[in-house]
């Protein structure tokens, strides 16, 4: 059994291209010995973004704070708030942006832990 305070997991920041003010925890992967999904974390700033991207996985999202937007595609975006669910299928094209300009946009993501 494990239990980590959020604030205990070290924040790294996202360095691929295409993001923008995006940061990653880990509070439970591979090495804590998940049998199925790892949980990461992302924090996202105001008026920042992840990658425009895709992978040949599925990720589960629960936004923990803040509103953003959920771009597919097409271009078309999705709103999400505090409490909302997201579901990005294997290969969809996608990107989370904070729409906020002074708050931050926190989220769960689970993906299967051999892409974590």
């Amino acid at each position: 059994m494990k239990v980590i305070p959020l604030d205990a997991v070290e924040k790294k920041k996202v360095n691929l291209e295409g993001a923008a003010g995006a940061w990653k925890q880990l509070p439970l992967g591979k090495e804590d010995g998940v049998p199925v999904y790892s949980y990461r974390v992302f924090t996202v700033e105001p008026n920042g973004h992840t990658p425009y991207h895709s992978h040949p996985y599925e990720h589960m999202n629960f936004v923990i704070e803040g509103e953003g937007v959920l771009v597919n595609e097409a271009g078309e975006e999705s709103p999400l708030k505090t409490g909302d669910f997201a579901l990005v299928s294997p290969g969809e094209k996608h990107q989370y942006r904070n729409s906020s300009a002074d708050k931050d946009f926190k989220m769960i993501c689970g993906v299967p832990k051999e892409f974590e």
